[in-house]
């Protein structure tokens, strides 16, 4: 038998949500900004709703600025108009649109899913080719489960499955308790784009609370 030890986890990475988006003018001016002051690994562009030739034209708008920074754009909800956008996948909002979403993404595309509500819906989700689970985003009545219940569904997804898992964080306790807690990916939306100092000097902090919470982790294992 082998004692080998796995390979050490690769640091958690920051996942972006933009607001809801309707002219995209004043988002493009900031994210190249952004995007280079901290390493992102992906964008979750949030459209607000009309129709499809608007919402295709915005994401063209959007995905050449975030693709140059080597992040990859991904459209939330939205999946028929993903490739038409020149997007890198979508974010589907549960399992069942999942479910609906993967013949038009797959192979090509990202899949990432959140809405996932039991442990099971979660492993269905993995089965079914999810390429990352998000655990801790609101519902529609904006209710979330507790920070304690979040962490406790990311660190048995990061011990047992191999996709990746995503920590919805509101704030930058949580940004650092999920990437403690096994996290691959930490996403960060209004906590970003409300902070009073502006999105950067928030963005570099979430990023500083993450990679905080992965040297604490790797230090205690080693």
């Amino acid at each position: 038998m082998s004692n080998k030890s796995p390979p050490p986890r690769p640091a958690p990475r920051l996942y972006l949500a933009t607001p809801v988006v309707d002219d995209p003018a004043a988002l493009l001016a900031e994210l190249p900004d952004l995007l280079a002051a901290v390493d992102v690994a992906a964008v979750l562009l949030r459209l607000k709703e009309t129709d499809q030739r608007t919402m295709i034209s915005r994401i063209k708008a959007l995905a050449p600025v975030v693709q140059k920074a080597g992040a990859a754009l991904l459209v939330d909800g939205h999946p028929e108009i993903v490739a038409r956008g020149g997007a890198d996948g979508a974010h589907l909002s549960d399992i069942a649109a999942l479910e609906e979403a993967m013949p038009s993404l797959k192979p090509d595309r990202i899949a990432g899913v959140g809405g996932l509500e039991t442990r099971h819906e979660s492993m269905n989700a993995g089965e079914m080719g999810a390429d990352y689970v998000l655990f801790g985003e609101p519902d529609a009545k904006g209710q979330r489960p507790s920070a304690q219940a979040i962490a406790e569904r990311l660190d048995w997804w990061a011990e047992l499955f191999e996709p990746p898992c995503v920590g919805f964080a509101v704030s930058f306790e949580e940004a650092h308790d999920f990437a403690a807690s096994g996290a691959d990916f930490v996403l960060v939306g209004d906590l970003v784009w409300a902070d009073p100092r502006g999105p950067k000097a928030a963005l570099i902090e979430a990023d500083a609370a993450i990679k905080k919470a992965f040297t604490a982790v790797a230090v205690a294992r080693s």
